[in-house]
């Protein structure tokens, strides 16, 4: 038996690992803003003052405007068709049986294991030698295929908690399957799919490796800063731009956090992140 003595040391312990881990974790994260305001254009303590510049400067930038709309253009295309793709596999995992079902879930899953340098170079050997050009629909390939598996992780925990008994109820009132489905199972399941539609947008647009291999001439934003890291008076620029991309991203998952606990309180589920992914 734990005398209090001992778990208040066992407590103690865990609240310092926590902490701790926490402040690795997050302090280069918080050096961001900080030199994102700071009126140098060496990024080194001490700060020389405040200033908005680096900022006001991205606004004045056509290369990056680009980047941004070909990342916008990705990051839409790869989270519908991730998220249709993965509603279509956690259906049917939810709902049949089917031979090999083990083997073929595992298989969509894989790329959640897989090294992203090793999924891009085979990627781009096979679609050179398809015959296909880089552009942005081969980073649109190239995502979807990384993207998927969060998706069917997300949209799998919805599709399993939704009773079957309302769809039989409908089918035996005469619905058909596309009006139960449109009146019944997407309202459902809709919190997942916004939740799916949010995570795979993410996740696209800060992904770096395969655009880094599969784009062409128009790259994309996480390309585009790397490329201007090559430059020091232009990392200024980059730690503001990085800002304000931290900022929306930690907004676009608590938006899909608190979509995928909705429908987990919907659907009577505890309030577990799904699959560990927020």
């Amino acid at each position: 038996m734990n005398t209090p003595g001992v778990r208040s040391g066992r407590f103690n312990w865990l609240a310092a690992y926590a902490i701790g881990y926490m402040v690795f974790l997050y302090a280069p994260v918080v050096l961001l803003p900080l030199f994102a305001f700071n009126n140098s254009t060496i990024v080194a303590f001490p700060l020389q003052g405040f200033t908005t510049k680096w900022f006001q400067t991205l606004w004045t930038t056509e290369a990056l405007h680009s980047s941004v709309a070909n990342s916008m253009i990705v990051a839409v295309s790869t989270a519908v068709i991730s998220t249709i793709l993965g509603a279509c596999a956690a259906r049917a995992g939810a709902r049949y049986r089917f031979p090999f079902k083990k083997g073929i879930v595992g298989f969509i899953m894989l790329p959640l294991v897989l090294p992203e340098i090793i999924v891009a170079v085979a990627l781009l050997v096979l679609l050179v030698q398809l015959g296909m050009g880089l552009s942005l629909w081969t980073v649109v390939i190239g995502h979807v295929l990384i993207c998927m598996p969060f998706s069917v992780a997300v949209l799998n925990s919805a599709f399993q908690g939704l009773d079957v008994s309302l769809e039989e109820a409908s089918f035996d009132l005469g619905e058909s399957r596309w009006g139960t489905f449109r009146r019944i199972t997407l309202p459902l399941v809709l919190p997942g799919v916004i939740s799916s539609l949010l995570i795979t947008f993410t996740i696209s647009l800060d992904e770096f490796l395969i655009a880094f291999f599969l784009t062409g001439t128009d790259v994309t934003l996480p390309v585009y800063i790397w490329s201007q890291l090559r430059f020091p008076t232009k990392l200024p620029g980059v730690m503001a731009l990085g800002t304000i991309l931290l900022s929306a991203t930690v907004l676009l998952l608590i938006l899909a956090e608190m979509f995928r606990r909705r429908a987990a309180a919907r659907q009577g589920k505890d309030n577990t992140p799904a699959g560990g992914l927020v």
